[in-house]
């Protein structure tokens, strides 16, 4: 199949560090030019990628030295998809709404991979306006605001098989990786961590906006001798520092769209201990590859417990579900069945 996949500009393709979405955009394009599909990657001038790539910028908006105006970019990686779209048998957007006057117009078939939180209330008129068009949710949880919108499919992101390795034995430490603020529950994890007599290393970034919150709250937290605060880091040093844990804490405060961390912990064969928001019941099987919690007295209980659990099932459980290659079939299937579709109208 000639295949399209637009992703943010925010990030390169891959990002440099922090980029959820555009590192999903990665894998997939990856997977998709692994099985023999034709790929186009709209995306930001310094990608990396084994597809064709159109730049639609030079260089990522996020820390681009001429602070490019992102919604200008966006307007502009839209109307390049516009111009080309016979080219292709489908279009993946994964650019939140901004191409949807666009797309409901293309007579390419395409579809949108919604990568956010859906719970907020001007996306209700926005997605009745364009009810007609396909899309695609990351987790079961994700899609309930929207229950009514037109959704093909949940298709959970997936990891390179050979990006983590498995870690059969674990070292005496808890987990958190992660941005630092409120609803990421970094002060949570701490409180866990001292409750069990086990040290916790913190592998985090702190936004500009979530500097406040990290000096107030978090900042005097970090003395503790169980504590060791590292900062960010990327993927080269998350598979020892996730892999050799005993558990993976995500005591998150928020409905979490999916959660990629997640996914990384299973694939290094770590358990994880988390909040039940959001995806986490989806991802992580209860008494099996983690344990789901509700409240700081069951979480400190789990990662007391967590040894009990065979980090081979984590494994296990991340290679039947959670890889790439997996992610790509499932998104091909999708592909296939629209491009049915339109031919079906055309015949009629």
């Amino acid at each position: 199949m000639k295949i399209a996949q637009v992703a943010p500009l925010i990030e390169s393709v891959p990002p440099r560090a922090y980029g959820g979405t555009e590192r999903v955009v990665h894998y997939l394009t990856e997977a998709l030019v692994a099985m023999g599909h034709e790929v186009t990657l709209f995306a930001s001038g310094d990608s990396s990628t084994s597809a064709r790539l159109v730049p639609v910028v030079d260089r990522a908006l996020r820390l681009h030295p001429a602070k490019p105006d992102p919604v200008i970019w966006h307007t502009l990686l839209v109307d390049r998809v516009r111009e080309t779209c016979n080219e292709f048998d489908v279009i993946h957007f994964h650019v939140d709404t901004v191409h949807l006057p666009v797309a409901v117009h293309c007579r390419t078939p395409s579809l949108t991979t919604l990568h956010g939180r859906l719970d907020l209330p001007d996306l209700t008129p926005l997605f009745k306006r364009f009810a007609r068009h396909p899309l695609v949710s990351i987790s079961d949880s994700q899609r309930r605001p929207l229950a009514w919108a037109n959704w093909l499919a949940t298709i959970p992101h997936g990891l390179p098989p050979d990006l983590y390795h498995f870690h059969p034995e674990a070292q005496d430490y808890f987990a958190f990786v992660g941005r630092v603020s409120p609803e990421k529950g970094c002060d949570r994890a701490i409180e866990i961590a001292i409750a069990c007599n086990t040290p916790l290393r913190i592998a985090a970034k702190v936004d500009v906006h979530d500097r406040p919150y990290f000096e107030e709250k978090i900042e005097p937290l970090l003395d503790h001798p169980l504590v060791t605060f590292v900062g960010e880091i990327g993927d080269a040093d998350k598979d020892d520092f996730i892999g050799n844990a005993k558990a993976f804490l995500m005591p998150i405060d928020w409905p979490e769209p999916f959660g990629l961390v997640m996914i990384e912990s299973l694939a290094c064969g770590t358990p994880v201990v988390a909040y039940g928001h959001g995806s986490v019941p989806e991802i992580i099987e209860d008494g099996v590859t983690g344990f789901v919690v509700h409240d700081q007295a069951q979480a400190i209980a789990a990662a007391r417990d967590v040894a009990r659990l065979d980090r081979r099932a984590c494994r296990d459980a991340f290679e039947r579900r959670f890889t790439a290659p997996v992610m790509a079939r499932h998104y091909v299937e999708r592909y296939r069945a629209l491009v049915q579709e339109q031919d079906a109208r055309v015949a009629a």
